[in-house]
């Protein structure tokens, strides 16, 4: 099941889009992109994986994050939601323990000949640490590391708040060289010695690191990057992944990362993906649930994320459209790992292809095939505002995809995002609505506040360059039917 057709990685038919962004390297000594993987000068064994995941060319952040960390550079990275930034640093990582794994990880107990609780638990001592924000991110990214991991002595492990404790313990006791987990629950581990230790580490990798700051875990994250301080050959190396890049990350980074640092940035940090389709309805509040209802039962059937901002929202309008006749599900922090994990499965598998959720929920989700997002609440301001509509609509659109993005906007509750909004839909060529007007900049200045170090701070990097020159994308892709099943409503004229 590793290599199911769910989760092969099958480029779209606007990956050329992708190679289109400008890309912006900057360091003392600018790594050379990468064309193909074949040349990128990997394992043996991580070339078959790749080939195995369905990776055809490299993204943009993949080709230059690749020889990043291949050289031993620690790595910042700012790109687009849905461009391979898992991969970008699963594979260069993985690829350089393959074959030093007998040598650098801790003793293990033989697996092959069953495991006793009793005698055969060791402490979990990583080479690799992954932070990540949420639970359903750490587990993509674990079941991506065990894909990449396949065929060699690598063992992958994932621990999350909300999961079951003894059982994620249990797992670290079989041996652990690749740990991904969210910031609470790691550091409950770390605070148990004799179950986790971090002096073996040699890269830590934080995903989504603009999310943890937004989220308040500064303080989580800087005890569990000083954790792998203590690796004992100090050639620790440390990376950081992220769709902005505000004022906490760049003073988390000046605090752990080397002077030498390679900084990618894949087009304008924050910005919104070319391959969506942004659509801004107005709806008045008490008109938006049957917006809701007549734009769904337009639409032919497929996967549909609709965003709220309230977990109580999210239950309403998931009640309203399962009444309606919809298949719908919700998903929230209040629900437990297994209604999380049932709702995510129904909404894969196409089930209950309409999924309802708050924002925080489905950060970093990678669900093939999302071919509509819905803002059904628009995010405020002080709610994460531009950035927190960036990443959603980041859910779909994935590895080349197009996607359509719907959002019901009123001026009563969302004219403070109205003007970036108005910005982001010029930047990216989208139709502009007669109600937002007012709102376009003079001449039509779409610069945006930079959220980089200080333009006073000079580097002797490259120039900015493009991915045009990487060879051709894909042409064939097997895809998966974009669609979901047909469903019908009470009403047969329908077609739902």
């Amino acid at each position: 099941m590793l290599f199911h057709d769910e989760y092969l990685n099958r480029a779209g038919n606007k990956f050329d889009r992708l190679r289109e962004v400008k890309v912006t390297a900057e360091t003392t000594h600018q790594p050379d992109p990468v064309k193909n993987f074949d040349e990128a000068g990997l394992h043996p064994v991580m070339r078959e994986n790749i080939k195995l995941c369905g990776y055809k060319v490299p993204t943009p952040i993949q080709a230059y994050a690749i020889p990043a960390v291949l050289t031993g550079n620690d790595l910042i990275a700012v790109a687009q939601t849905g461009s391979g930034k898992t991969a970008a640093f699963l594979i260069p990582v993985l690829s350089k323990l393959m074959g030093k794994a007998k040598k650098l990880a801790a003793p293990r107990p033989d697996l092959g000949n069953g495991f006793n609780e009793s005698l055969d638990c060791v402490r979990a001592e990583p080479l690799v640490l992954i932070v990540v924000p949420t639970r359903e991110l750490s587990t993509q990214i674990f079941d991506e590391a065990r894909r990449l991991c396949y065929r060699s002595m690598l063992r992958p492990c994932v621990v999350y708040g909300g999961g079951p404790t003894r059982e994620q313990r249990l797992e670290l006791q079989k041996g652990c060289d690749v740990l991904i987990g969210t910031p609470g629950r790691l550091l409950d581990f770390m605070e148990k010695p004799h179950i986790l230790s971090l002096h073996r580490v040699k890269y830590t990798i934080v995903d989504e690191a603009d999310e943890m700051l937004h989220s308040d875990w500064e303080t989580e994250l800087s005890k569990l990057m000083s954790g792998g301080d203590t690796n004992e050959d100090a050639d620790h190396r440390y990376m950081m992944f992220s769709a902005t890049f505000n004022k906490g990350c760049r003073e988390l980074a000046r605090k752990f990362l080397a002077a030498d640092h390679v900084r990618i940035r894949i087009g304008r940090a924050g910005s919104a993906h070319l391959n969506v389709s942004q659509n801004i309805v107005y709806a008045e509040d008490h008109l938006k649930k049957q917006a809701l209802y007549d734009l769904l039962i337009s639409m032919p059937p497929s996967r549909t994320l609709v965003f709220v901002n309230t977990k109580t929202q999210a239950d309403l309008i998931d009640d309203y459209l399962y009444n309606m006749g919809l298949p719908s599900t919700s998903i929230h922090s209040d629900r437990t790992q297994r209604e999380r994990e049932d709702a995510l499965r129904a909404f894969k598998t196409a089930k209950s292809p309409i999924m309802v959720a708050t924002g925080v929920s489905a950060r970093g989700l990678d669900i093939k095939n999302v071919m509509h997002v819905i803002n059904f609440d628009m995010p405020s301001a002080t709610h994460g505002g531009i950035e927190e509509y960036i990443h959603r609509i980041g859910r779909t659109a994935r590895i080349g995809n197009e996607g359509l993005a719907t959002s019901f906007y009123n001026h009563d509750r969302n004219s403070d995002i109205a003007a970036d909004l108005v910005k982001i839909l010029l930047e990216c060529k989208q139709p502009l609505p007669d109600f937002l007007e007012s709102e376009k900049p003079e001449g039509d200045d779409v610069r945006f506040n930079d959220d980089t170090d200080d333009e006073d701070e000079k580097t002797d990097g490259g120039d900015a360059s493009g991915g045009d020159g990487w060879g051709p994308a894909p042409t064939a892709t097997s895809a998966e039917p974009e669609a979901a099943p047909g469903w019908n409503t009470e009403n047969p004229s329908i077609g739902w």
